[in-house]
């Protein structure tokens, strides 16, 4: 192989090594945000860099969402960066009706209730999401309670 072959492989690897794949816009704008987003939020703030369809955007989170790198807030059917600190236990979203700041919180307890729930019941979850709507500490100063 001569010297320019050679040369041109490398370049043609490290092209390969730089690509930017559509999840990794679509992780680097969500991190950008600090606030659960829609897919169509998503595509308006991705159209510039040439993401023009919507199945794009739900193609890339499907597989964020598989590698455990998103969450979908169900309620707010929008999407948002996973903290990361969990593996099997159960993320609780607190969201604050408000302000609309969503904070991920993981409690272990959580966990071991709903498998408790499921040994007395039979019930076998596929999936399980804990959302809990109210109101934050910042929205929450001053206002006497209920």
């Amino acid at each position: 192989m001569t010297s320019s072959a050679i040369d041109a492989k490398g370049k043609t690897l490290q092209k390969q090594a730089k690509r930017v794949t559509h999840a990794d816009r679509v992780l680097s704008y969500l991190k950008e945000q600090h606030r659960p987003v829609s897919a169509y939020d998503i595509l308006d703030g991705l159209r510039s860099d040439g993401v023009t369809a919507s199945t794009t955007v739900y193609r890339a989170l499907e597989k964020l969402l598989d590698d455990g790198r998103v969450h979908r807030i169900e309620s707010l059917n929008a999407w948002t960066v996973c903290c990361g600190r969990h593996d099997h236990d159960t993320p609780v979203f607190a969201i604050c009706d408000d302000c609309g700041n969503v904070t991920e919180h993981v409690v272990s307890e959580f966990t071991h209730s709903i498998a408790n729930l499921s040994e007395r019941t039979g019930f076998a979850p596929n999936h399980t999401v804990l959302e809990i709507h109210g109101r934050c500490s910042d929205c929450n100063t001053g206002v006497p309670a209920h």
